[in-house]
């Protein structure tokens, strides 16, 4: 089985491409299709901590409203 490369390994190889190369890859990377966040979040589910709170989400919204008046 192959060995997965991970960001350290591909920094490098970007790196030496020139910057045409660089935008053909910016280019294959954002035009896939079909990619969604369900793709990513599949790969690497979030962790607990990414989108916990002790709030409640309406609460965000209404905080520092009553200083308006």
């Amino acid at each position: 089985m192959t060995k997965r490369l991970s960001a350290d390994d591909i920094l490098p190889l970007v790196a030496c491409l020139t910057p045409q190369e660089r935008l053909r890859l910016l280019r294959l990377i954002g035009g896939r299709p079909g990619a969604d966040d369900g793709d990513a979040y599949r790969t690497l589910p979030p962790t607990l901590e990414e989108f916990s709170s002790d709030e409640e989400p309406l609460a965000w919204d209404a905080e520092g409203w009553e200083d308006l008046g």
